[in-house]
C-alpha cells in the first residue's frame, strides 16, 4: 500500500500506552523524520536558556571544544532510543551509557526534568507549525508514554502521570527559568557556529539569522542574540510551510530513515555506544 497516509493508518490502530515504540519509531523514522531532527535541536537550544543547565555545560568545556562531537554523540544517543527502541538491547545500552554519562554531575531533579519534556513537546510544537500534516492523538500521547518510560528508566523523579500535568510543568518552568547568562550565550552561540559551519562562509550570516528566526523573543533575550530582521522572521517560516504543502504530493518513505546508520562527522568509520559522550576524566563539580 503506497497511499500517502499508510503510516498514519497504522498508527492509529495502536495504542499509545502499550505500542508506544512502536508509534514513535513509524512517526520519526517514516513520516516526521526530518521534522524531529530539526525540532530536537530546538529543544536542546531551549534547555541552554536555563543558567543551571548551560553554566554546567559550559564549565566541562565540552559545548565549546568539541561542539560537533557532543551534538553528534547526542544526536546518536537519542536517535538509538527513538529509532530501536528503548527496550531493545541497544537501547538499553544507550540508557545506561545516558545514566553513565549523567552521573559524574550534581544535576537538579528539576532541569532533568525540563529536559526530558523539551523532547516531548518541541517535536509536536514543531509539527503544529510545520508538519505536512498535523500529529494525530496517538502519536501526542505515544511520545509522552515513551519519554514519561525512558525518564523513569534514567531515574528522574516526579515525571507527571498525564500529558496536560506535564506541559504544565514545561511552560511554567521556562517562565521562571529562562534569563539571560554568559553561559547561555557561550553555549548557544558555540552551537550557532556549528550550524553555521555545515555550509559554505559566505552564507554562514544568513545561518545564523535562520537559526534566530525560529526563536521566540523570551529565548532571544535569554540567549543575548541580536533580533532577526522581519523579513527573516517571515521568510524562514514560510519556506518551511512551503515545504509541509510539497511533502502532501509526494510519494510516501517506504523505508525509515535511521540516523544510526548515517555517517557522523564525529564518527565517520561508526561508534561504539560505550563510547559516546565526553572523556572519562570530566568530571562534576
Amino acid at each position: 500500500m503506497m497511499a500517502r497516509d499508510r503510516i498514519l493508518k497504522e498508527i492509529q490502530t495502536l495504542d499509545p500506552q502499550k505500542d508506544h515504540e512502536r508509534i514513535v519509531f513509524l512517526s520519526t523514522c517514516y513520516d516526521f523524520s526530518f521534522d524531529t531532527t530539526r525540532a530536537l535541536e530546538l529543544a536542546l537550544f531551549r534547555t541552554f536558556c536555563v543558567p543551571s543547565i548551560s553554566r554546567l555545560l559550559d564549565r566541562t568545556g565540552e559545548f565549546r571544544q568539541r561542539t560537533q562531537k557532543r551534538y553528534d554523540d547526542t544526536d546518536i544517543l537519542i536517535s538509538e532510543l527513538l529509532e530501536w527502541g528503548y527496550s531493545s538491547e541497544r537501547g538499553l545500552r544507550a540508557i545506561q551509557r545516558i545514566n553513565k554519562l549523567h552521573g559524574r554531575f550534581s544535576i537538579n531533579n528539576e532541569d532533568f526534568l525540563y529536559v526530558l519534556s523539551t523532547f516531548l513537546f518541541e517535536p509536536i510544537r514543531w509539527n503544529s507549525r510545520f508538519g505536512w500534516r498535523i500529529m494525530c492523538e496517538q502519536e501526542r500521547l505515544g511520545l509522552f508514554y515513551f519519554w514519561q518510560a525512558v525518564g523513569q528508566r534514567m531515574h528522574i523523579q516526579e515525571i507527571p502521570e498525564d500529558y496536560q500535568t506535564f506541559e504544565r510543568f514545561n511552560v511554567e518552568y521556562e517562565r521562571h527559568h529562562f534569563q539571560y547568562a554568559p553561559s547561555n550565550y557561550r553555549t548557544g552561540m558555540a552551537t550557532v557556529n556549528m550550524f553555521s559551519g555545515w555550509f559554505p562562509n559566505v552564507l554562514a550570516p544568513s545561518v545564523q539569522s535562520a537559526i534566530y528566526s525560529l526563536l521566540e523573543p523570551p529565548l532571544l533575550k535569554a540567549f543575548g542574540f541580536p533580533q532577526p530582521s522581519p523579513f527573516m522572521r517571515w521568510a524562514v517560516p514560510s519556506l518551511l510551510k512551503l515545504r509541509a504543502s510539497a511533502l502532501r504530493w509526494l510519494p510516501p518513505r517506504r523505508y525509515p530513515r535511521l540516523r544510526t546508520e548515517i555517517s557522523h562527522p564525529s564518527h565517520p568509520h561508526g561508534y561504539v555506544i560505550e563510547k559516546l559522550g565526553p572523556p572519562e576524566e570530566t568530571k562534576g563539580k
